[in-house]
């Protein structure tokens, strides 16, 4: 009988050899897919931490920017008002938001006051409402349509030619020659387009609110053969004299955000052209932004502090 107990490996079956070998093998690929496993989850890792740490980088690149925005803003705040006062610009600058855009913000608003009154005859006469379409137009137009699109539209004109401009000297070095020629360019640059903004943005706004009713008005004598004096008692009969002036003036804030956030970015242009093209371009969307979350809270505070015009009637 053979020892079992003293067999030696040239004793173990000839068919057995192969069955190691193969669980040999099974062990080998499990470490391989173990080790390759533990590779990926390092990988996945380390790019999470890099996408982590590019997070952490732009948001501190976005602290710092809105620090820098509203310490320029402040700037202006704290100097506007001193010595030199550049009058010849602030007149040339209040032309370029005025004059210069009256033909692009009148006609907008015209056609405005055209479509609405088109629009809203339908559904008012389901109602047996049509005759209070001036009403209805002047209220829309007044308090937000005019305002929010007067300076969405300004916005627009203004915002890329501003942050192009001052964008277009500050690669130029044309600022650091202002510098030499002892003018202050923040004075001479950005107080004379802000307060420009500031000063006309109301002014454009009215004139396009009345260009909105009197394309209402023709719109609507065409259609119905209403008359002018009974158009005008319909519209301004549910128009508080506090709606009118808070929702003109309130384009004032929206003008100072478009010429402030315009000038700060020209201002802060590094590099060469491409830099500006993308300047004029920011500027436009931040300022579109701005007067958009502008308008929510100021008419939120209107209604606290004024009431409802619904509270009037």
């Amino acid at each position: 009988m053979a020892d079992y107990d003293d067999a030696s490996t040239e004793d173990v079956p000839s068919d057995a050899l192969p069955e190691a070998s193969l669980s040999q093998r099974l062990r080998d690929a499990r470490r391989t897919r173990a080790n390759e496993k533990i590779l990926q989850e390092k990988s996945l890792a380390e790019r999470a931490t890099e996408r982590l740490q590019a997070s952490q980088a732009n948001a501190y690149g976005l602290l710092d920017q809105a620090g820098d925005f509203f310490a320029f803003g402040w700037h202006f705040f704290a100097r506007f008002w001193r010595r030199p006062f550049e009058w010849k610009e602030l007149l040339k600058q209040m032309d370029e938001v005025g004059a210069k855009s009256f033909l692009l913000t009148g006609t907008t608003g015209f056609a405005i006051g055209i479509v609405l009154s088109m629009q809203s005859r339908g559904t008012m006469a389901r109602f047996g409402a049509e005759m209070f379409l001036p009403s209805m137009l002047a209220l829309s137009v007044v308090k937000e349509i005019g305002p929010v699109l007067t300076s969405l539209v300004l916005a627009g004109r203004l915002g890329a030619g501003i942050g192009a401009e001052i964008g277009s000297m500050k690669v130029s070095e044309q600022i650091d020659a202002l510098e030499v020629a002892a003018l202050k360019p923040y004075h001479y640059l950005v107080v004379t387009r802000v307060l420009a903004c500031v000063i006309m943005f109301p002014i454009m706004t009215a004139m396009t609110d009345f260009l909105a009713l009197v394309g209402g008005f023709i719109e609507n004598s065409f259609a119905t053969g209403m008359d002018y004096r009974i158009f005008i008692d319909e519209a301004f009969s549910s128009l508080r004299f506090v709606d009118i002036v808070v929702d003109t003036m309130k384009t004032s804030v929206f003008g100072f955000l478009v010429g402030i956030t315009s000038c700060f970015l020209g201002y802060t242009v590094r590099g060469g052209t491409r830099e500006v093209g993308q300047a004029a371009m920011r500027a436009v969307v931040v300022s579109s932004l701005l007067i958009i979350l502008a308008d929510v809270v100021i008419v939120r505070l209107s209604l606290m502090i004024f009431g409802d015009v619904s509270e009037s009637v």
